[in-house]
């Protein structure tokens, strides 16, 4: 156990080439569940907590850890489980999502495993919309359930997608004629929350739930392409952490295709770090936005799609 601890901030440092590292933790029961090691800042036993006046019923409360006030979510009950109750053997795990740092009431945590996207999936089909799933794998022939951590935070405090009225821009849309936007993402929450974010753009846009699915759709597309798939799509915006194939991955294949390549792609994630940037520019991305703020999105589409066009 002292192992996992004193190791996940030198992990959260490492960068991959379609692989991923989780760290794998227990609800209640015996169900286990994986967050990837690079949104975790710190495992540590739960800390004395601070209930506040009329905090959501999923917060446990609040903790303060190395001078800054987090809220601690008890993963369990938001995920409709049942409330983790006995704290002298909990956990909790520090994690950075969207800018913000939150803290995870866990049962217990377990071991950091490595893993390729390709051992990723996306969950059964029959999960259903309200599922707080986002990808499955199978670890010593037992399945681990990877949360929709996105979904969780956007229940206990709901992210605005809203633009500022200077960023809105209908006009935009009509500059690239019938071509679309792509938004590639595991999240079902996180590519509505993009899709309704572009929308005051006047944008049209096609959705991929991982990277291989954005890489099938493509090269479909491009098969009624003449020259390029710049014809049917103007722009890819992608996360990183997918199943199958990740955000880096999917660039670097979209890159090294000539039909493919001269699309501009903006990663987009929740993922923090200064690797980010290394990465970025290792695999050819145009641009990297941290999720999720609706105006430099849109800034970041509107220059892109512009510099597209003076290309063209």
């Amino acid at each position: 156990m002292a192992g996992i601890l004193d190791s996940v901030n030198q992990r959260t440092q490492l960068v991959g080439q379609n692989r991923l590292e989780l760290l794998l933790f227990k609800l209640v029961g015996r169900q286990r569940f994986g967050i990837n090691v690079f949104k975790v800042r710190e495992v540590m036993p739960c800390p004395r907590l601070t209930n506040l006046p009329k905090q959501d019923e999923f917060i446990k409360g609040v903790a303060h850890i190395r001078g800054q006030t987090i809220s601690v979510i008890d993963l369990s009950k938001a995920t409709g489980g049942r409330e983790i109750t006995d704290l002298t053997t909990a956990f909790v795990i520090i994690a950075e999502y969207n800018r913000s740092v939150q803290g995870f009431l866990v049962a217990g945590v377990e071991r950091i495993v490595t893993l390729s996207w390709q051992d990723i999936m996306p969950p059964p089909e029959g999960a259903g919309k309200s599922s707080y799933l986002t990808a499955v794998t199978e670890i010593d022939n037992e399945m681990v359930s990877i949360l929709d951590v996105e979904k969780i935070l956007n229940e206990i405090n709901p992210v605005s997608t809203d633009l500022s009225e200077g960023v809105a821009d209908l006009t935009v849309g009509e500059s690239i004629g019938e071509r679309v936007i792509m938004i590639a993402d595991d999240s079902t929450v996180a590519r509505n929350q993009v899709k309704r974010a572009l929308e005051p753009l006047g944008l049209t846009m096609m959705l991929a739930k991982n990277g291989q699915d954005a890489l099938d759709q493509l090269k479909k597309v491009d098969e009624t392409c003449t020259h390029s798939i710049c014809e049917k799509v103007a722009l890819l915006i992608s996360d990183i952490e997918m199943p199958e194939m990740d955000g880096y991955t999917l660039t670097a294949e979209i890159k090294s295709n000539e039909r493919l390549r001269k699309m501009p792609v903006i990663l987009h994630t929740s993922l923090s770090g200064v690797f980010n940037n290394a990465m970025v520019e290792k695999v050819g991305a145009e641009d990297f936005i941290p999720k999720f703020h609706p105006d430099e999105l849109a800034t970041a589409v509107k220059k892109w799609l512009k510099a597209d066009e003076i290309a063209n």
